[in-house]
């Protein structure tokens, strides 16, 4: 939200010799932060109003030039040269003369140019700096209107001292996001007088309602407000204070009817819409969309509309997309005459579902959703009607609709001393009824509880802890004493801490890249996954009010997020990737409901472990991602392409991080390629896979074939012992090598096993160096071959020692694998 310090002190009387900087402090003391402070450019010299008396055509040049004679108070009128065509004789403009400074550093003087002495400069808003616009000169106004006489200072009349702040409103503060909220938060943040612009009583207009107007869905709406205007002057302007007031709010002017709607939701909060009247046939009807309407909204775009959209229709159906957008069939245009002003109350989480779901988050949506004053739809008519009307001639048909289906306003019980209690600050009864006072709320201060109704602009206010944190805002959060609790010794990481680190770090000195992602994915996602309609990693947690439409699901999988994350990448001319992602997943298959307890006091042990007990589980999954070359090219050869072994060795090191050991068979699970896939197991218990993804899914995921991934459930790893370093030997060692042949469906894993178990102690490490196919060896088996180091701690092994540990080895592999060595 954007505050003109100028529009700020014609409602609150600031205090005289307050400064900006004042205004920042007040505004973060109130719990608004300052984002910015924005400074227009300095103008220096001679700047003045000008009236223009008489308009001369220079006729031979490329493009047309105009020579003026503009009244600047003085006793001659002075000649100016200017390009622009959007004024006539008797505009009164702005004019920089001779030995002004406009920003840019840009120095007025007297020129000849065009064959004529230009006598100073007509300005436009972008040379002023105070705007965008050069289309043409700014404008002030014609004869007939209320505008400066030539001569006058136009520094403060086009707003060149006028300093912005920017305000970052919370959620909870949607009544910040106008004018008439900041006017009654800085009256109180300063304690100075201010103006309530919204406490107005509307005008009774007489006669029948012009228009017919049902409400079919008054849960979604329960109040909605009408007038009717004809004879508007199409080609009225806005007045220049309106449109200087919506380019410091960063909005566009774009035309008279439009601009007043957009200028009475700044100053009042309320959004609203103007109809081109005679568009509209037939009666008027809000209703939710029936499922394959469409509507084409205000930025051209065909929206194709849910039955959770709530719509403003008539007799040719949507007209528009309530409190988000209108309809392009109904828009003002350059001709219209008469207008439909609506102003509503919708109810809030229907309308930021619709706004998220058709990506339109637009002023009257951002409001809307945060709440805003039920009581200004025929207030902001009113003004509406009224600004129409003095500047474009428009006048009412008719009375007002005002169909309103509200129920009384709830109340609610705060005892005095509770604020006291919360801040450990003594405020009196007598303190909190009048800051509560201040907040707008009517409070019965006859009895403790207080019995306290919120004001209709603070729908926000709905439990105690809600007006305390009011009491405590307005009193002063500096009052609140800052005494930290002694802090417990700390005891370090936890072992899953440590584990969980000890997991990344060895991965990223492997060569992976961390690639972090949301933990929320699309449904459709799991379809392009190929899971099977039974898969538990379907049954997803829905978030209720999703960041985004598209992705309303928690994860169950770090794939997705991690497979869009290397596509990515690859689409922006990466080609050899290895990424990985460690973090929590949330399988959606153990559900239980959890209970609700109130804010009014600390629960109970026992519903504090049934709302922990609701919590699903959420596992820490740890995934990796290969594409391209493993092993890069250059001058020592072509590269290594990265394949299903590589996902197995980073399984692999994982394990080894954790200080557990993986045993690795192969399996068949999505979206893994059923032929080059593999079981990753502790203890015989699976805990992840690793392997190439299936064709079908690279191609749906625009990835490369034979992409390669694993995923691992780092929780489901069994506690490491404590670990003991290795026992050292001064001793040679002895080498061999094992070439076995085994059937094609034999483990390499378990001929490790085998070979492992039959050589005994003095077995350092067993590596598996080589795996071979074809002639000689028999179809339908394949060679493996494999690096054995003997080594004794106690002494040098003799030959007769090493041949006995290599035929123990082969004896234990031939009995539990039917493996043969190989000739």
């Amino acid at each position: 939200m954007r505050v003109p310090v100028g529009w700020l002190a014609e409602y609150v009387d600031v205090p005289a010799g307050t400064t900006v900087e004042d205004l920042d402090t007040a505004f973060v003391r109130l719990g608004l932060e300052v984002e910015e402070i924005h400074r227009p450019e300095p103008v220096t010299g001679p700047l003045v109003v000008g009236r223009v008396l008489e308009i001369e055509e220079l006729a031979g040049f490329k493009k047309p030039i105009r020579y003026t004679q503009v009244d600047v108070g003085e006793a001659q009128p002075r000649g100016i040269v200017c390009g622009a065509r959007n004024f006539a004789v008797g505009d009164t403009v702005v004019v920089a003369l001779p030995g002004a400074v406009l920003p840019g550093g840009f120095e007025i003087a007297a020129r000849t140019t065009y064959d004529h002495v230009s006598d100073g400069m007509i300005c436009s808003v972008r040379e002023l700096g105070i705007g965008d616009d050069h289309a043409g000169i700014l404008v002030l106004g014609t004869d007939g209107d209320d505008v400066p006489a030539p001569g006058t200072d136009a520094g403060s009349i086009v707003g060149l001292g006028d300093v912005v702040i920017e305000l970052a409103v919370t959620p909870d503060r949607g009544y910040c996001l106008s004018m008439r909220g900041i006017a009654r938060e800085m009256g109180t943040g300063l304690a100075a007088p201010w103006r309530d612009p919204g406490a107005v009583t509307p005008p009774a207009w007489s006669g029948e309602p012009a228009w017919d107007v049902t409400v079919a869905d008054p849960a979604r709406c329960d109040r909605f407000s009408m007038l009717a205007m004809e004879g508007l002057d199409p080609t009225a302007p806005s007045p220049w204070w309106m449109r200087r007031r919506l380019a410091q709010a960063a909005v566009r002017s774009i035309s008279l009817a439009v601009d007043v709607t957009n200028y009475v939701m700044l100053e009042l909060g309320q959004p609203m819409h103007a109809f081109d009247r005679d568009a509209v046939t037939g009666p008027i009807t809000v209703r939710l969309a029936r499922e394959g309407e469409k509507l084409t909204t205000l930025d051209g775009t065909t929206r194709k509309l849910t039955s959770d959209d709530l719509l403003i229709t008539d007799e040719s159906g949507p007209i528009g997309m309530a409190a988000v957008m209108g309809g392009a069939s109904t828009e003002i245009g350059d001709g219209t005459t008469a207008v439909l002003l609506e102003a509503a109350h919708w109810e809030p989480t229907g309308v930021a579902r619709t706004a998220r779901r058709h990506r339109l988050p637009s002023e009257a949506a951002k409001r809307f959703e945060r709440g805003v004053d039920p009581e200004m739809t025929v207030v902001a008519l009113a003004r509406a009607a009224e600004l129409l009307a003095e500047y474009g001639g428009a006048r009412v048909v008719g009375g007002v609709v005002d169909i309103d289906t509200r129920g009384p306003r709830p109340t609610i019980e705060l005892d005095a001393a509770k604020p006291a209690r919360v801040a450990g600050v003594p405020y009196t009864a007598a303190q909190v009824v009048e800051l509560l006072g201040a907040v707008g709320c009517a409070v019965d201060a006859s009895g403790n509880p207080l019995v306290v109704t919120p004001p209709t602009w603070r729908p926000d206010l709905t439990d105690p802890a809600d007006l305390v944190e009011e009491v405590i805002r307005l009193a002063g959060i500096d009052d609140i004493p800052s005494i930290l609790p002694t802090a417990p010794p700390g005891r370090g990481l936890t072992d899953a801490q440590r584990r969980r680190r000890s997991v990344g770090r060895t991965l990223a000195e492997a060569g992976y890249v961390e690639a972090p992602s949301y933990p929320f994915v699309g449904l459709p996602v799991l379809d392009a996954l190929a899971l099977p309609d039974d898969d538990p990693r379907r049954q997803a947690v829905l978030v209720r009010n999703p960041l985004s439409e598209e992705e309303p699901a928690l994860r169950t999988t770090l794939l997705p997020g991690l497979l869009a994350t290397l596509a990515r990448n690859l689409s922006r001319g990466q080609r050899d990737l290895a990424l990985f992602e460690h973090g929590a997943v949330f399988p959606g298959s153990d559900r239980r409901p959890a209970p609700v307890p109130g804010a009014e006091s600390r629960p109970d042990d026992e519903t504090l472990a049934a709302v922990l007990g609701a919590v699903p589980a959420q596992p820490w999954h740890v995934a990796v991602a290969l594409a391209g070359n493993r092993e890069l090219r250059g001058w020592w050869g072509p590269g290594r392409p990265a394949n299903w072994a590589d996902a197995v060795e980073a399984a692999r090191l994982v394990a080894a991080a954790a200080g557990v050991e993986l045993t690795v068979r192969a399996g068949e699970l999505a979206p893994w390629h059923p032929g080059r896939c593999a079981e990753l197991l502790v203890d015989g218990r699976v805990v992840g896979h690793a392997g190439e993804l299936h064709p079908r899914v690279c191609a749906a995921l625009d990835l490369p074939a034979r992409t390669s991934v694993m995923e691992l459930d780092v929780d489901a790893l069994p506690p490491a012992a404590v670990p003991v370093g290795p026992t050292i030997s001064a001793f040679p060692p002895v080498l061999l090598d094992l070439a076995l042949v085994v059937g094609d469906d034999v483990p390499a894993a378990e001929v490790a096993e085998a070979l492992r178990q039959g050589a005994g102690e003095l077995l350092e490490s067993l590596r598996l160096f080589d795996v071979y196919t074809g002639p000689p060896v028999p179809a339908g088996s394949r060679s493996l071959a494999y690096a054995l180091t003997l080594r004794a701690p106690d002494r040098t092994l003799t030959s007769e020692e090493a041949t006995a540990v290599r035929d123990a080895a082969l004896a234990a592999a031939a009995e539990r694998t039917g493996a043969e060595l190989r000739g």
